[in-house]
């Protein structure tokens, strides 16, 4: 197989949409031009009437539930069907999205079930979690759905009682009329209400925020009483009838490929059915959400995941390695440094005169900063349940990127051509319906599983055996074949006025690269940082080192390790001009304003400031602390989220920090759920702790060295600090909290251990220092 194929980035999904692929899918579709704005609406929006099923003429009562519309259907007992489209990987899109629904339909959330889309194109346009999107992108339709449905159960209802629409209302499930107190359930006007016609778009009536009964407020997770019974909910319980399980095994130098094994002693061993080389793709895996790349390997499959498992102990595997990555990250790091010391590496972006800046500076100051390969070690292995006939490649995946996942396989099974573009291929993949994928809750993803590589390997031994195969990954094959998150190299220059201002910034940032030309994914600088958009005189420099292994997003990309190198730098910088850190920071952000004319998902100096003061506020930020004990700051802007930080910690002798506190202030504007927004900040901060604490994958020779948790650590519940989470509600467009609690973290952290022990940590994990949590 070549290697990969064009790209969906899966910040940037938006584009395919309903509408959008209407050129792909009219000329072999019978769906009329009527019937597709019916069910896409002028912004890929589907309404979809269905007909609801008649009372026979004894008058029995309907048997079917009533689709309202696409997202809102509701049965004859009351009980209300909510659909959500994007896939629940432990964000809360599950809950969050049906909220918006509920708030705007009237729905007593009591009577509400959840329900996860169909994995369709043409009815949802793209469908992923990534990028804490969810909430930005289907906020306006899922808001639109909601009041389109309240708007023709109202119509419903006034043509009942023949009286002005203006004169009702919806709560608690029923459609109030105000004048005489008259309520009618959802569930005696559902049939009525399916044949109304929608409302147009500017005659849509939204409630006012200050009516909300639910969006602010805390909702329980639709599935936490599942989660806690054990229940089958995740891709690993997923069981088809007929199915047989499968272990893949990969050469430990990533790009490795077999030349030979004792195949025949597997087949014989108790259990197996079959056990077989895949040829696979042609060199080293790279991140791509919609790539046909499936590694070479060796696949056991049995009747049960324990004998292919017990089987796989028995395998010998001679490897060819001469294609394979020679990685080694102590020489990667080292180079690295070296690159970082170049004085006339690429220059990516420029500003001012950053030279005569600097030769102005009363002072000049110099540090160089460092993370490590980090694995996005989720809990739940990768899995993958696939069934290929015929005509239909089927799977049932824990994936964060369903949509990208039928692009992937149509052209794995040959049914697309390999250069055609994403669009086209899920064109192809409508008309032909060759590939289905159902969408299963993700026990964990983090940006791991953005990636489709487990499910294609799935399918391809599934097409082999001839029977619906469930292919289960160990925790050491997560370890070694993630799509790890970059290491950071970058080396600051910072020069300060005689007041103690910033005058100049210089930054370095060395890229990992497999052609040492273009950075690999996310190694690369960030566009925009606080001092490129507040101050007169920057540059850029990227100078490039050789790396082969495999990279990907991971929790807030690129914001999670970079940070950390900014905000522990500024707080330096504030050290050297004998100022506060809270109040150098906020002069650095200057004037209260959008960093980007007309782009609300920008940085705006206001709302950063706003998040800062009131962190410090809350912190209590200059109250007398005792020895050895400390406060630091740390803010971010990532995913369209302000966020501040401040952490309070304690260093002994030995140099065990313990972080007992950590203060988060966001501006994320409306917050929907707020139980699920303070989970998701409370989640971002234990997980920022456990990485920067003593996480790091190493390579030799093109293979991971760490193989599981006890050599790659996660947090401990004793280590777990108080977290007090506090939100600016704003009306600015609201966005996700996934993400942006993230990166502010480490910061505040090493931030607070100079504080407390005079000492500057510059690499994660900070065991590499000798601290430890």
């Amino acid at each position: 197989m070549p290697k990969t194929g064009p790209s969906i980035d899966e910040h940037n999904l938006t584009g395919l949409t309903a509408a959008a692929l209407q050129q792909q899918i009219a000329p072999q579709n019978t769906m009329s031009r009527r019937r597709f704005i019916v069910l896409t609406g002028m912004s890929g929006l589907a309404i979809g009437v269905a007909a609801y099923a008649r009372a026979d003429s004894a008058g029995a009562a309907p048997s079917e539930s009533v689709a309202v519309n696409q997202y809102v259907q509701i049965d004859p007992a009351g009980k209300i069907t909510l659909v959500t489209p994007h896939p629940e990987v432990g964000q809360g899109v599950r809950t969050s999205l049906p909220m918006i629904l509920a708030e705007e339909l009237g729905a007593d959330w009591n009577d509400v079930t959840v329900k996860s889309a169909e994995i369709d194109v043409v009815r949802y346009g793209l469908q992923y979690a990534g990028g804490s999107r969810s909430v930005r992108m289907r906020f306006p339709e899922l808001r639109k759905m909601g009041a389109m449905a309240r708007h023709m159960l109202v119509a419903a209802a006034a043509a009942k009682l023949n009286a002005p629409a203006e004169e009702f209302l919806t709560e608690n499930s029923r459609v109030v009329h105000k004048p005489s107190g008259t309520r009618l359930t959802f569930a005696a006007l559902a049939e009525s209400a399916s044949k109304q016609t929608p409302p147009a778009d500017e005659d849509i009536v939204y409630k006012d925020p200050g009516d909300y009964v639910l969006l602010g407020k805390r909702v329980t997770s639709v599935d936490n009483e599942r989660i806690v019974r054990g229940e089958s909910l995740f891709g690993i319980d997923t069981v088809v009838p007929d199915m047989l399980y499968a272990t893949y095994v990969k050469c430990p130098s990533i790009g490795g490929r077999p030349r030979s094994a004792n195949l025949d002693d597997i087949k014989a061993m108790p259990g197996v059915v079959d056990a077989f080389v895949v040829e696979g793709s042609e060199g080293v895996p790279v991140f791509d959400a919609v790539s046909y790349f499936v590694s070479p390997g060796i696949a056991i499959v049995a009747q049960s995941t324990w004998q292919a498992l017990k089987a796989r102990q028995s395998l010998n595997v001679e490897w060819d390695e001469s294609a394979a990555s020679k990685d080694d990250s102590d020489e990667i790091a080292a180079l690295a440094q070296a690159a970082s010391e170049l004085p006339d590496s690429d220059i990516v972006a420029e500003q001012g005169d950053v030279d005569a800046a600097l030769e102005a500076s009363a002072s000049v100051v110099e540090s160089y900063y460092t993370c490590a390969f980090a694995s996005h070690a989720q809990l739940e292995p990768e899995n993958c349940v696939a069934r290929v006939t015929n005509d239909l490649v089927e799977v049932w995946a824990p994936t964060q990127t369903p949509t990208a996942t039928v692009v992937g396989l149509m052209k794995v099974f040959g049914f697309a051509p390999l250069d055609a573009d994403p669009q086209t291929v899920l064109g192809m993949a409508v008309r032909s319906g060759k590939v289905k994928v159902h969408q299963i809750r993700g026990g964990g993803g983090f940006g791991r599983r953005l990636e489709n590589d487990y499910a294609r390997e799935a399918a391809v031994i599934a097409r082999r055996v001839g029977k619906p195969v469930k292919l289960q990954w160990t925790r050491e094959d997560d370890m070694a074949c993630d799509f790890y998150r970059p290491p950071l190299f970058t080396r600051f220059k910072g020069g300060l006025s005689e007041a103690g201002d910033l005058l100049a910034w210089e930054m370095r940032h060395v890229s990992v690269s497999a052609d040492e030309k273009t950075p690999n994914r996310d190694a690369q600088p960030p566009a925009n940082f606080i001092a490129k958009l507040t101050t007169p005189n920057v540059r850029v420099r990227n100078p490039k080192v050789k790396s082969q292994t495999p990279v990907g997003p991971m929790r807030a990309p690129q914001s999670n390790t970079f940070a950390f190198a900014e905000q522990s730098f500024i707080h330096e910088l504030a050290v050297a001009a004998g100022r506060d850190h809270v109040e150098f920071l906020i002069d650095m952000l200057g004037e209260r304003r959008w960093t980007e004319d007309g782009n609300a998902d920008a940085l705006n100096t206001g709302r950063a400031i706003d998040v800062i003061r009131k962190v410090a506020d809350n912190a209590g930020w200059r109250r007398a602390m005792p020895e050895g004990r400390g406060l630091g700051l740390g803010f971010y802007f990532s995913h369209a989220g302000h966020i501040a930080e401040i952490a309070e910690v304690s260093v002994d002798a030995s140099k065990f920090v313990r972080v007992h506190k950590v203060w988060v202030a966001a501006d994320i504007g409306p917050v929907i759920n707020l139980s699920g927004a303070e989970g998701q900040a409370q989640g971002s901060v234990i997980d920022a702790i456990s990485t920067m604490a003593d996480q790091k994958i190493t390579l030799k020779n093109g293979a991971v060295q760490e193989t599981n948790y006890h050599d790659y650590p996660l947090l401990r519940i004793e280590a777990r600090p108080e977290i007090d989470v506090d939100f600016i509600q704003t009306d600015n467009p609201p966005t996700g909290m996934g993400e942006p609690a993230l990166p502010p973290l480490a910061a505040a952290v090493c931030n607070a251990i100079f504080a407390a022990t005079g000492e500057r940590i510059r690499s994660l994990p900070i065991s590499a220092a000798g601290f430890y949590i």
